[in-house]
């Protein structure tokens, strides 16, 4: 271990800290905690990078040596494995702080949001999270039923997209009906749908995507958004949601990119 990284690191493994970091793996924790969990060396390292606000870090001392921060503690492996929630690699655990998000600043003029209604597995939210980040979407919007977007899955699969998109839990028609009469247009993604590439996308725009099993709900169907769809040229039966979100905002993408 560096002598520098010594001052960093406090040597504790206490059942009750082991049991009260493992209670953040259920949401009803979470919630009543205010905090999630974010593992991984990638991702922790991608965290304090960030100057987010990180409550504790659990760590093997090999790990500990490459970090820096006042709350560092060392734990022995096979209790870091039980604290974390991998399969592989629980050698780094961070406890972190859930931000408050309550109101939903009136989307710029050039705008893209992505709007998700009723996505339940933690894998595709995650990715919906990967997908917004690389194409510029700072924000999103979610139903109340949506999967939490600090499942550690979720966590995971963002890749560390968490950190910079903005997610918005909110109660989703009325917010879309109030974001369209501000100007906003509204583009729903089915497999009914206009081909996009026929479609000019205008901004400031909130794409909607749909549940994996159901499709949109009756309500946000009822707002009578504009249909697009990704052209199917082959014989699979769909496309799920990320792989959907991800054709369509290219191109929002490309046709934001053409000469006006």
């Amino acid at each position: 271990m560096h002598a520098s990284s010594a001052k960093y690191i406090r040597a504790v493994s206490t059942k009750a800290e082991l049991k009260r970091v493992r209670a953040l793996h259920q949401k009803k924790y979470r919630e009543e905690e205010g905090m999630f969990l974010v593992q991984g060396m990638k991702l922790v390292t991608e965290l304090l990078a960030s100057g987010w606000p990180v409550q504790e870090i659990h760590s093997t001392v090999t790990v500990a040596a490459h970090l820096r921060h006042p709350k560092l503690q060392i734990w022995p492996a096979y209790d870091l494995e039980r604290m974390g929630t991998l399969e592989h690699g629980n050698e780094v655990v961070a406890v972190v702080p859930r931000p408050e998000r309550t109101h939903f600043e009136p989307m710029a003029d050039d705008e893209l949001v992505l709007a998700v209604d009723g996505v339940a597995d933690p894998g595709n939210m995650g990715a919906l999270l990967r997908i917004a980040d690389w194409f510029g979407v700072k924000r999103m919007l979610c139903s109340v039923d949506c999967v939490e977007e600090f499942n550690p899955k979720c966590v995971q699969a963002s890749m560390g997209s968490f950190l910079r998109v903005e997610v918005h839990r909110v109660q989703l028609p009325r917010m879309l009906d109030g974001l369209r009469a501000s100007g906003a247009a509204l583009y729903l993604a089915t497999m009914e749908g206009d081909v996009v590439f026929d479609v000019p996308l205008k901004r400031p725009g909130v794409l909607i995507l749909g549940s994996e099993s159901h499709g949109p709900t009756d309500a946000v169907r009822a707002l009578d958004a504009r249909s697009i769809s990704v052209p199917r040229a082959g014989g699979a039966e769909s496309l799920n949601v990320a792989m959907a979100a991800s054709a369509l905002c290219m191109e929002f993408a490309r046709q934001r990119s053409m000469p006006s």
